[in-house]
């Protein structure tokens, strides 16, 4: 070899390397940053076209400045004084909110504080600033210490200003505790699985870099309001990349490795590691890429939002791993694996390795095998119908005993249970007397008033003072009588809809925060209805453009739904019987089925690959059983380190990411463990060649020969 040869072998890694050290001293910071661009406004990521949302801007003309409400609630000492509130305390409390008008995060005069009908609370209103970002906890403090200034009381503050500092409080975590958490764990686990100290070092800084740079990217893109991010999708990004970047990288290490034990220089076998790791890797990218990018259809918009976020956090994942680490392993060679020595899957799992034994069991009898497997996904499927999806209740969206959550139930108590979150009606100002007329007799309503000029709200509609008319409409809010996240409350919304509906000439319109939630559910359904058959589509056509088969893709399709089916069923179980969840956000079902259909294929993919290049050389009946024994080991751990990872939202307490990090964790290891061990071989094993049809695998010698039961 000359030397120009030899230079230009090893001038490529090196250039990559340094590369990819500029991108991480630059970006790598980014992946703590990004909570500086993200929003936990949640009015922000409501349907677009939904009626509630309409009504949110509507509202903002009935306003001088837009602001964001903080409810004080008063209650006697223990909330349980047998003389209630007095007028003494009543008067101190109007007082103390008068005296937050020199606050400067309050934007105007707070309302007087009103007694409860059970005269043992008060409330009152206080108004704050909405762009008030990290000084709204400081705000806050200051209302609280106001309040506590009225003797023989408690107080505390509920409404969107305290749940909003609530929600902040919770993703705080995210930029530091979560992915050291996550990425700690990935460490111990790869750790654990090569036995080597070196490696798990390169992989997990291979992760650290792609995910500097997925952070750095979306932080760009979301500063110029292109994409947009909140503490879920920030939370959910860095979970997705270090997840699918060590998985990726356990494949190529895998392959790296067997090339090095058959004797290849280490150029040599990076470049066959890469030619055939490379379809699996850019196939199992595409697959979760696509998937995500299909939550672009979604009218919900933190759900188009976690689309191209969490593509481009799969993009930069597989570019690590076919860029940054080659380049290191070439430099490194077999030191990267010490002091284990390199040796071909095959051959660690000879003998009585464990892999031997099941595709031994899987050869032996694959009818029992994947009929018994079946019936067991199949009860578990059973319970998937009894997951409610309508939503979580106030009181459950924290995990923790979150304040606002302890305050809203402090004020359901003693006044009507939507109290705080009226239902708005806006409707022409012509018909007002009429629309409001339609509100009163609304079933489920304990009041309604109509807002004045004076920015009070009236009632006895357009007769009982002179209305605020803003370009021809007004405003009627409507006070629910069950709590404004009940079943029974979206149901009243749904009444007072067709009620204002009716009013001819009034265009009537109807939102509030329980309007939003109904509407949020309503198009969470009609989003499944239309992203899951687009999503299983983008699979099947990426399977079969890999493996060159249709049986085969609709196969494996049907078998990772099915695993998402009966991962819905435990979790229904463990949701409510163990966790204490009373239902689920309603996007939950939808995220839960992107990420394990798509990642769950993954699996399949770096499987079927192998078998199908396997059953090229051997035959059908010995590809399976040389697949499932070369790759048992290595999907098993990038199983185990996804569901690790994912399991690591756990920490955030918040529902919406707890349920979303059990039904991903249990359902990659039901899929990797049992779906992709024993279902998808053994089904293989037993249909035979056909399996692979229209596409014919050429047959080795140990192939069954006609006639011949494939089941043995």
């Amino acid at each position: 070899m000359s030397t120009g040869t030899r230079v230009a072998r090893w001038l490529a890694p090196v250039v990559l390397l340094v590369a990819w050290l500029g991108i991480g001293g630059t970006l790598g910071p980014y992946a703590g940053k990004l909570g500086e661009v993200a929003t936990n406004d949640q009015s922000a990521f409501l349907p677009q076209n939904a009626e509630s949302t309409q009504v949110i801007d509507a509202q903002r003309k009935f306003r001088q400045e837009e602001t964001l409400p903080a409810i004080v609630v008063w209650t006697a000492d223990g909330d349980t004084g047998a003389d209630g509130i007095d007028q003494a305390q009543k008067s101190a409390a109007t007082r103390a909110l008068a005296s937050l008008s020199d606050v400067s995060g309050v934007a105007g005069p707070a309302s007087p504080a009103l007694p409860s009908k059970d005269g043992k609370a008060l409330q009152g209103v206080v108004q704050l600033r909405p762009d008030l970002g990290e000084e709204l906890e400081g705000t806050l403090a200051e209302v609280r210490d106001a309040a506590a200034r009225v003797p023989g009381t408690d107080a505390q503050v509920a409404g969107p200003a305290a749940s909003q500092a609530d929600l902040s409080d919770a993703f705080g975590g995210i930029d530091g505790l979560l992915l050291g958490v996550a990425l700690i764990t990935v460490l111990v686990i790869l750790l654990l699985v090569y036995r080597s100290l070196l490696l798990p070092l390169v992989i997990i800084l291979g992760v650290v870099f792609s995910l500097g740079l997925a952070c750095g990217i979306v932080y760009v893109l979301a500063d110029h309001d292109i994409v947009r991010v909140d503490g879920q999708v920030q939370g959910i990004l860095s979970i997705l990349v270090i997840g699918a970047a060590t998985d990726y990288a356990l494949l190529l290490t895998a392959r790296f490795r067997e090339e090095l034990a058959a004797g290849r220089d280490r150029v040599t076998a990076m470049r066959a590691a890469l030619r055939r790791s490379l379809g699996p890797i850019v196939a199992s990218g595409a697959t979760v890429a696509l998937g995500l990018l299909a939550l672009l259809l979604s009218d919900l918009t933190n759900n188009r939002a976690l689309g191209p976020v969490g593509a481009i956090g799969i993009a930069c994942a597989v570019l690590s791993t076919l860029t940054f680490l080659p380049a290191v392993l070439i430099l490194l060679g077999r030191t990267a694996y010490w002091p284990a020595k390199p040796k071909p899957a095959t051959e660690k799992s000879a003998g009585q390795g464990v892999w031997t034994k099941i595709a031994s069991l899987v050869d032996r009898a694959p009818r029992k095998v994947w009929a018994s497997t079946l019936l067991g996904l199949l009860i578990c499927t059973a319970f998937a119908p009894t997951l409610s999806s309508k939503g979580v209740p106030l009181d459950e969206i924290f995990v923790n005993d979150a304040p606002s959550v302890a305050a809203q139930q402090t004020l359901g108590r003693h006044f009507p249970g939507g109290s705080g979150n009226p239902a708005v009606v806006i409707a022409d100002a012509d018909r007002a007397e009429q629309v409001t007329a339609a509100v009163e007799r609304t079933d489920g309503l304990s009041a309604a008033a109509a807002v004045s000029a004076s920015g009070r709200p009236v009632a006895g509609g357009a007769g009982a003072g002179e209305l605020l008319v803003v370009d021809g409409r007004v405003r009627i809010d409507a006070t629910l009588r069950d709590a404004a996240d009940s079943d029974a409350a979206k149901d009243t919304v749904a009444r007072l809809r067709d009620a204002v509906h009716a009013v001819n000439g009034a265009d009537g319109l109807v939102g509030g925060y329980t309007a939003q939630q109904y509407d949020t559910q309503r198009t969470a359904e009609d989003d499944r209805l239309l992203i899951v058959p687009v999503v299983l589509a983008i699979i099947l056509v990426i399977l079969i453009g890999l493996l060159r088969s249709l049986l085969m893709p609709v196969l494996l399709v049907a078998t990772v739904a099915l695993n998402f089916l009966a991962t819905l069923g435990v979790s229904a179980l463990v949701f409510q019987h163990v966790l204490g969840f009373s239902g689920t956000d309603s996007s939950v079902p939808l995220y839960g089925f992107v990420f394990l259909v798509a990642l769950g294929v993954d699996y399949n993919i770096f499987l079927m690959s192998r078998v199908r290049e396997e059953s090229l050389r051997h035959g059908p009946r010995e590809g399976v059983l040389r697949g499932l024994t070369a790759t048992g080991g290595v999907i098993t751990s990038a199983g185990v380190v996804l569901a690790a990872t994912f399991a690591a939202l756990g920490i955030i307490p918040l529902a919406f990411l707890v349920q979303i990090a059990f039904i991903v964790a249990f359902g990659v290891l039901l899929d990797t463990l049992v779906v992709r061990s024993l279902l998808v071989p053994a089904l293989v094993r037993d249909i035979g060649p056909a399996a692979w049809w229209p596409g014919v695998l050429s047959r080795g010698p140990d192939s069954p020969q006609p006639g011949q039961s494939a089941a043995g």
